[in-house]
């Protein structure tokens, strides 16, 4: 029987070594908030990170102003054999306590170690990956339980949400886009890929004549996305705007965000909505599902639905104090419960938790943080059945 754990237990004074080890893409949802996270543990002086990523200026330019060492690799395939010896003996000459590896590339070419290697999931990834790890964290509810019912034992998973950039922004003109001042207009954003649903959206934008739609983001299905709109007649009230780091000015910008993915693992940009007062309408896939209380922060719709989806937006144009309402009970929800704040602590008390204690259980872990007990009532070792694919509404 494990020891509760409360913070007592772990010396203010020590100093945590935590690599963390991302081999993403240049851009992407888990990209940018590996440089949130790391950014926003930078301010606590008793944990000292080190980044182990592949180049870009920008990732160099914010870890350089954070004040984070870092070393760049390509973390190629089986025959750049000799830039991953030279990650290994970087790591090795690190010494860390704990190695938080991201997404599957990095996590499957990181081997244990005499440190806590804790892998983190953002989605339903394929599971070969992490098995090795000592300690998992889930990003969704959802995700600890695909976890579970993939044979990792709860006692050794996390849940930590993601948190938003929380920067004040100004809105972007809608000139800039050519772009009624009085239009209703919509904002959507994210990789065009199959799984985000973005061609449910301009089913819908069919039927809503006067309604705009800002679309940012990029992907295998821009072609497809682009000859999909000529086809709706919709060239005319639809922006393609490409990748944009500045999503949550564009947020400010636009009378309700639109996230009609069919899969989707935790929704951080519903939570960038939130966190900005956008209101949001949402498919009912993994993520969005999970968070969103709908009626009360938000509107969830069936996937796949373009006429349910056209319905809902219309019903919240028709009314401007529901969208307040929604979108103020959203942010104060927001800032309750997965703030950067919030949530960078609770890294920071895993991170020490797990580099003080050679054994550990998470869900002895100091209640209120990451303990497991959040999970859903049927998360229990032998008694859980992945959900990856909730039912709709």
């Amino acid at each position: 029987m494990s020891v509760p754990l409360t913070l007592d237990d772990v010396p203010p004074a020590t100093t945590v070594k935590v690599a963390q080890v991302l081999a993403g893409a240049d851009y992407g949802g888990a990209e940018s908030f590996y440089l949130r996270l790391l950014e926003a543990l930078s301010q606590h002086p008793e944990l000292h990170q080190k980044a182990f990523v592949r180049p870009t200026d920008e990732r160099q330019q914010r870890l350089d102003a954070a004040g984070i060492e870092s070393d760049f690799f390509r973390f190629g395939n089986a025959l750049h054999w000799q830039d991953r010896r030279q990650f290994l003996k970087a790591l090795k000459n690190f010494e860390p306590d704990v190695v938080l590896t991201w997404m599957n590339r990095a996590s499957g070419l990181t081997p244990r170690g005499p440190y806590k290697l804790v892998s983190r999931l953002g989605h339903y990834y394929n599971l070969k990956y992490y098995r090795h790890a000592d300690y998992w964290i889930g990003i969704t509810k959802g995700i600890c339980d695909h976890l579970i019912a993939g044979g990792m034992p709860a006692k050794r998973i996390f849940h930590i949400p993601n948190f938003a950039d929380e920067t004040p922004v100004t809105p972007v003109e809608r000139s800039q886009f050519d772009t009624p001042a009085d239009a209703p207009l919509l904002l959507a954003a994210g990789r065009l890929h199959k799984n985000k649903g973005f061609d449910v959206l301009l089913e819908a934008l069919a039927d809503l004549p006067g309604f705009y739609l800002w679309l940012a983001g990029d992907g295998p299905e821009k072609s497809r996305l682009h000859r999909q709109a000529k086809k709706l007649q919709l060239q005319q009230r639809i922006r393609f705007l490409g990748w944009r780091r500045d999503v949550t000015a564009l947020m400010c910008s636009a009378d309700m965000f639109i996230c009609p993915s069919r899969h989707e693992g935790l929704g951080s940009i519903v939570l960038e909505a939130w966190a900005h007062g956008c209101p949001i309408v949402a498919a009912n896939s993994q993520g969005p599902g999970e968070l969103i209380q709908s009626g009360k922060d938000g509107t969830l719709v069936p996937i796949d639905d373009s006429g349910a989806l056209a319905k809902a937006i219309k019903r919240l144009h028709s009314n401007p104090q529901l969208r307040q309402e929604l979108a103020c009970t959203a942010r104060t929800r927001y800032f309750r419960e997965f703030s950067q704040a919030a949530v960078s602590q609770q890294y920071l008390d895993c991170f020490r938790s797990l580099s003080s204690h050679n054994s550990f259980s998470a869900n002895s872990f100091s209640p209120n943080s990451v303990s497991h007990s959040r999970l859903n009532q049927s998360s229990r070792p032998g008694s859980v059945t992945a959900n990856p694919h909730p039912s709709t509404l």
